[in-house]
């Protein structure tokens, strides 16, 4: 019998750099830019809110400035992806500690379209994963996505993830029964493909 795995919880999230971005905790001076992207439609459209406005994107940034250690199921961070070259931050990703005993995460990802295109979005999850494997040890990483979103899907294959199951009418959203498609990697393929180093 193998012997269990020892995940690094409790993790505190320190910033994290890649060729051209930096990951790091959200802070209130962020606001305008972040705002910029929640308040359209087209960008929450598979989200799982509506465009939300000053106010709102105000308060979430002051939870999300507080929020830096996964120690247990249902901790979550929300990331500022920021761009190294200006310091402007295009957009933002999530990671949720779904359950720790089983060493199993979800993460999500919204960014501004100005920035599409440019491979900045599979940069920043691919730096996540890598935090979750090699830096927290853990299992399973899950990404759940609408399939009418194509690019979230497009960037769940080029991050390596596998399409492990497609739920038809399982949510109501936005006015709709919707379906969610739920794509994965383990650790042991993540580190047949990477340097599974720590870093």
């Amino acid at each position: 019998m193998s012997e269990r795995p020892d995940f690094r919880l409790p993790f505190r999230f320190e910033e994290r750099l890649t060729e051209r971005l930096r990951l790091r905790i959200m802070r209130d001076t962020d606001l305008d830019d972040v705002l910029a992207y929640q308040s359209r439609a087209d960008v929450c459209e598979y989200l799982l809110f509506e465009p939300r406005d000053r106010e709102t994107v105000t308060a979430r940034i002051a939870t999300w400035s507080e929020q830096s250690t996964l120690t247990s199921d249902g901790d979550f961070l929300e990331l500022a992806v920021e761009r190294r070259s200006d310091a402007r931050v295009i957009g933002d990703l999530y990671f949720s500690l779904k359950h720790a005993e089983h060493g199993y995460a979800e993460i999500g990802w919204a960014f501004h379209p100005k920035y599409s295109g440019r491979g900045y979005a599979t940069e920043a999850a691919a730096e996540l994963l890598r935090m979750g494997f090699a830096s927290m040890g853990l299992h399973r990483i899950v990404a759940e996505v609408d399939p009418w979103n194509a690019a979230s899907v497009a960037l769940c294959r080029r991050l390596g993830m596998r399409k492990e199951a497609h739920f038809v009418g399982n949510i109501w959203f936005k006015g709709r029964w919707a379906d969610t498609e739920v794509y994965a990697l383990r650790e042991a393929e993540w580190d047949d493909r990477h340097d599974a180093r720590p870093t």
